[in-house]
């Protein structure tokens, strides 16, 4: 199975292109991350044309998309879910969601507990504890730093960097900072081939989002001199 997979819910943007045999070896055919918060819409069609030539491959060679589904930033996770969606729409081929923090945490091969966080703005993070780079226990949360029990695990991700001083020595080696599309990409595959049913490509959303609809225009009261 050739898969694209690309995340756009961090400051990274990232991308890969990556297969699987029948026997579940994966393989990766092209990857390219950069970080950019303010340039998700820019950077993702031209990285995902570029590695397709890297790869050898046009995208109707591809099997499946699988795209990171946050929790992130409205702006940013959008971007990414309407890309995947009009892709997977026009090549008639299935559409897969990865938790971006489950993505994270793939990426660092940890065999032992940590937790994963990332930037929710507004002072928080978005967080959940893993046994391992497989395994999270319970849910996505977001909060303020210095109101979660991270109880002495070590920490990953730009979230824990940038909350370091509040969070205290576990923050100090928060390795990788941000989603690697080579592990979403791998993390997706792995249980395709599993058989593992994999989340909807649909926003996360743990909360209302920065921009609303602005309200009714105030009334003007005349002066009559």
């Amino acid at each position: 199975m050739l898969l694209l997979a690309f995340d756009t819910a961090t400051p990274a943007v990232t991308a890969a292109i990556g297969e699987s045999s029948g026997d579940g070896v994966f393989t990766m055919r092209a990857n390219a991350s950069l970080v950019d918060a303010r340039r998700h819409g820019e950077l993702l069609s031209p990285t995902i044309r570029t590695l397709t030539r890297v790869a050898g491959i046009d995208l109707s060679d591809l099997d499946a998309v699988a795209v990171g589904i946050g929790p992130g930033p409205y702006t940013g996770l959008r971007v990414g879910l309407s890309t995947a969606h009009a892709l997977a729409d026009a090549l008639g081929i299935p559409c897969h969601g990865v938790t971006t923090l489950d993505a994270l945490a793939f990426g660092t091969r940890r065999t032992q507990p940590f937790v994963a966080m990332t930037d929710a703005r507004r002072k928080e993070v978005f967080w959940a504890r893993y046994d391992d780079h497989l395994t999270r226990v319970g849910e996505i949360a977001v909060d303020r730093p210095a109101e979660i029990d991270t109880g002495g695990l070590p920490l990953i991700g730009d979230g824990a960097r940038m909350y370091a001083e509040v969070l205290g020595d576990t923050a100090s080696a928060p390795q990788p900072l941000y989603p690697d599309a080579a592990a979403l990409a791998e993390l997706a595959l792995l249980r395709l081939h599993r058989g593992e049913k994999l989340p909807e490509p649909s926003p996360l959303y743990l909360r209302r989002p920065d921009a609303v609809v602005p309200g009714a225009p105030k009334k003007v009261r005349q002066w009559v001199r």
